[in-house]
């Protein structure tokens, strides 16, 4: 299980890490989703969400 919100399908994204140098090299970008008990169907399940699906109310915690 990935760590991708289950709401917006938020995940890792990539870029690039600039030094001061202008050189460039990969990175990953992790997107802020905490593992949380919300309702799904009736049924309570814990799922990963990231915080912006939290804060505005997309799902209903338990």
């Amino acid at each position: 299980m990935s760590r991708v919100c289950v709401v917006c399908q938020k995940g890792q994204s990539a870029g690039n890490n600039v030094s001061h140098s202008n050189r460039k090299t990969r990175r990953t970008f992790k997107a802020n989703v905490q593992k949380v008990k919300i309702v799904k169907d009736g049924k309570v399940e814990s799922a990963y969400v990231c915080a912006r699906c939290l804060k505005s109310d997309k799902v209903e915690r338990a």
